[in-house]
């Protein structure tokens, strides 16, 4: 399926319009940042870059495509023609997924011409925007968790596309699992789920519905205990499963308490294994308020995918650098450009980000200015202080249009999640605070 109309119209007016004034093969340089953390947080997490790379890759007009353009009389034949051959055939570098990201960080540059990089502007941000913001409120609530498994499942709160992509984010941000069986197909997220409380109201028992669900699953099932009375539904889950049973599920009711009184009852049944697990509108505050009961996992649903109160991360696209008109037919200087209208402002020039280690702990995010213009060349610098090493985070995601493989597909699911437990872990502790606050390293413009 092509995703080249999963885009705004005027990116289209604007290439045909650059096409007019001959400036639409003009290299560029597009850059992705955030000018501030979503709901004032302590650091952000990159999610959906696999996705994005697949988009781009898939992005082309079709006959269908180009057929409805026509008729919407959106742009001029000649443009028409231009977008029938359509393909990117650029750069893209960034922070690999996965990676903590501060405000400023240079989180993507899309180095192509005018004509094949800004009509990338509307997916780019769709795609990064979303998982970004479930991968950056996930990893709060997995630092929240202290360790305790958490499942997504709120695929019934988002749109069926969405569902599937926060069940991918909120997975390399550190969740174990995920209801949404796509999410599992695509992108080897592994599944979970037993049963709801109409399973129990269908059949003519409690008793009758766990014996159902034993025999279908077996005793390690998780049993959801709270349809009726949720201590009755506890011994009755026990007499039904043995003192072997897997878990019980809470969904409701006073929390904190309600754990604890389960906890007990369990034991007294002999049944010390059964693990609780509760879910019932969790979010990172409840999460943490938990952590002093017996809980032993939890289920996050509508929190996750809405970005608990911060749906989108507040990316923008912004052109950086073109290349001046050079001297007979050669590449001119690459020349630096920004916007400067108040509380938009942006800073010139293709940038790397690298992030400075003391002594294994993030100290600061270092953003480095291209001062030569073309390329990322090395830079002149005071020596490191003692204990200090510098870690690059700009890395190559696709050369001449096509991906770097090793970001796609499952396996590159698995290789950010276990690149964002690295580096959540390399933050300092004023990374667990959930309250509002200053983002926990400073950004340095160098």
């Amino acid at each position: 399926m092509t995703t080249a109309l999963l885009t705004d119209r005027y990116e289209l007016t604007m290439i045909d319009a650059a096409l007019g004034s001959g400036r639409a093969d003009r290299e560029c340089v597009f850059e992705v940042f955030g000018r501030k953390l979503p709901g004032e947080r302590r650091f952000g997490v990159v999610a959906g870059t696999g996705r994005l790379l697949d988009a781009v890759r898939d992005f082309r007009f079709g006959t269908r495509e180009l057929e409805w353009i026509a008729e919407q009389k959106i742009v001029s034949d000649a443009t028409l023609a231009r977008l029938a051959d359509y393909r990117f055939t650029g750069t893209i570098e960034g922070y690999r997924e996965g990676e903590v990201y501060v405000p400023h960080s240079p989180l993507l540059a899309v180095r192509g011409s005018f004509f094949e990089a800004v009509v990338l502007e509307t997916l780019v941000l769709s795609v990064l925007n979303y998982d970004s913001a479930v991968a950056t409120a996930a990893a709060r609530m997995v630092l929240a968790a202290s360790g305790r498994p958490l499942a997504e499942m709120g695929s019934r709160r988002a749109n069926e596309n969405a569902a599937i992509a926060a069940a991918r984010a909120a997975y390399i941000a550190g969740f174990s699992a995920t209801s949404n069986l796509e999410a599992g197909r695509r992108w080897g997220v592994p599944t979970m789920g037993t049963a709801a409380h109409s399973f129990t109201l269908l059949h003519d028992s409690e008793e009758e519905a766990f014996r159902a669900q034993v025999e279908a699953l077996g005793p390690g099932t998780t049993l959801l205990v709270d349809t009726y009375d949720v201590h009755q539904g506890v011994e009755t889950a026990v007499h039904v499963a043995g003192t072997e049973l897997g878990a019980v599920r809470l969904d409701s009711g006073d929390l904190p308490s309600l754990v604890g009184e389960v906890r007990q009852q369990l034991d007294a049944l002999g049944a010390t294994r059964t693990r609780i697990t509760v879910t019932n509108d969790l979010d990172e505050h409840t999460i943490a308020a938990l952590r002093g009961t017996p809980v032993d996992s939890f289920g996050v649903g509508t929190a996750v995918v809405t970005g608990s109160g911060a749906p989108a991360a507040g990316f923008v696209y912004k052109l950086v650098a073109h290349r001046g008109d050079g001297v007979d037919g050669a590449p001119g200087e690459w020349i630096p450009v920004a916007k400067t209208s108040a509380g938009k402002v942006s800073r010139g020039g293709a940038k790397r980000g690298e992030r400075l280690v003391i002594d294994g702990v993030a100290a600061a995010e270092h953003v480095v200015i291209d001062d030569d213009r073309d390329g990322f060349p090395d830079d002149a610098r005071a020596p490191l202080p003692a204990g200090a090493t510098v870690r690059p985070l700009t890395t190559r995601l696709m050369t001449d249009g096509e991906p770097e493989p090793h970001w796609l597909g499952p396996e590159g699911v698995l290789a950010a999640r276990e690149h964002c437990a690295a580096a959540v872990a390399e933050l300092p502790r004023d990374a667990l605070r959930l309250t509002r606050g200053e983002p926990v390293i400073p950004t340095l413009v160098l």
